[in-house]
């Protein structure tokens, strides 16, 4: 029999890795949102497939954690907007309970226990984010989709977007299917609108101006960048500290996006060194290519990486590789051919602490050991943050 519309009182335990917490009822474990570990909360269930979990809201709070606070964001709650996980718990809280989820997800599936902190970005947990991505309901109203579902949730502001950014498409009626707002780093605003589902139509983005890593960007504003106005800057600096390449030698930069830290590595390796991008979107080679033009010792190959690495990459095994896979992580085959290259550093930049510990778990195998880790608070009020870890071989 399905529980979804039953609410049970349920004591919260920890935190799990996608933005919800550990309860049980009757041997089930529910999945709780907008609850606090220590926690007594009435939930009520909102998905059940069968098996031996569900998913749930915290309607109603008995005891109070702590850690609580009151959400700055009024669309923020059960059956509200599904954006921002963390809204009712203190930003100092939110980075403990992320630190918790790397924590365990680096325990329990690559055997490697050690302490983490996340980091926080300067400018606050509001009023940060400069890349949004909007649905519009039926009515052609622009919001946010609600937790594991279709609905739209009309919104006309939002707090963790920067200002006026939201406010400007509000305003009106879209027949777009959804909206991309971008403000980069120049303080330009630009809108496209995604109309069909297969035939997108991005009208009027046109080309965002960045700075990071020493250098101005030009990339195209529906295209990849870091929603975090720091982020990009802060992961190049650590990237470039940890790869620490050397004149002459040869880089690999896998899943390289517009070239962010192929210019790091291109600086290090100066003229006589080489550096070879990898990147699967077009766009973003376009972006690369552009941007680093006067690089001539950065390559790039336009095509998947786990295709690449089996068949294109050169015979010559490089000094240093970045990884930046997609969420999904960088996955065994890719892993295995890195480590066969033997390369004296790899620095891993990973937005899933899950897919993190699973191809850590698999350079282990290969002979590869966590030499360095830092975690990034790049997403305040949600789950998600950002990890860059430093592998090296494991010296015998």
């Amino acid at each position: 029999m399905s529980w979804v519309g039953s609410k049970f009182e349920v004591e919260v335990g920890p935190v799990a890795h996608g933005g919800h917490f550990v309860a049980r009822h009757e041997g089930r474990v529910l999945f709780v949102r907008h609850a606090l570990p220590g926690e007594r909360v009435i939930a009520s269930v909102y998905e059940d497939n069968g098996g031996s979990f569900c998913r749930a809201d915290a309607v109603e709070i008995l005891t109070a954690s702590p850690d609580r606070v009151e959400p700055p964001c009024p669309f923020s709650g059960p059956g509200m907007c599904g954006g921002c996980d963390f809204q009712h718990v203190s930003w100092d809280a939110q980075r403990e309970l992320k630190a918790q989820v790397v924590r365990e997800q680096l325990s329990r599936l690559a055997k490697i226990e050690r302490d983490v902190v996340v980091e926080a970005l300067p400018g606050g947990p509001l009023e940060w984010r400069t890349r949004i991505r909007m649905a519009v309901d039926r009515d052609g109203r622009p919001g946010f989709r609600g937790t594991r579902s279709h609905d739209v949730i009309p919104i006309d502001h939002c707090v963790i977007a920067r200002p006026g950014m939201v406010e400007a498409v509000a305003d009106r009626k879209w027949r777009a299917q959804e909206l991309t707002i971008v403000q980069d780093g120049d303080g330009n605003r630009h809108v496209g609108e995604v109309r069909g589902r297969h035939t997108a139509r991005r009208a009027g983005t046109g080309t965002a101006v960045e700075t990071a890593a020493q250098r101005k960007w030009r990339v195209s504003a529906d295209g990849f960048w870091q929603v975090h106005p720091a982020a990009a800057d802060t992961f190049a600096s650590v990237v470039g500290e940890w790869a620490a390449a050397e004149p002459g030698q040869r880089a690999w930069d896998l899943y390289g996006g517009a070239g962010l830290f192929a210019s790091v590595l291109g600086r290090q390796v100066g003229e006589t060194g080489s550096v070879l991008v990898v990147e699967s979107f077009p766009g973003a080679v376009e972006d690369g290519r552009r941007n680093l033009r006067r690089m001539s010792q950065v390559e790039w190959v336009a095509d998947k990486v786990e295709r690449a690495v089996t068949r294109r990459l050169p015979v010559e095994d490089p000094h240093v590789v970045v990884l930046d896979p997609p969420r999904k992580g960088a996955g065994k085959v890719v892993v295995a051919e890195v480590a066969r290259r033997r390369p004296e550093r790899v620095v891993y930049v990973a937005c899933d602490p899950a897919a993190l510990a699973r191809d850590l778990a698999e350079f282990t195998v290969q002979g590869y050991r966590l030499e360095e880790l830092r975690a990034f608070d790049a997403f305040p009020m949600t789950h998600h943050m950002e990890c860059i870890a430093l592998l090296v071989p494991e010296t015998r």
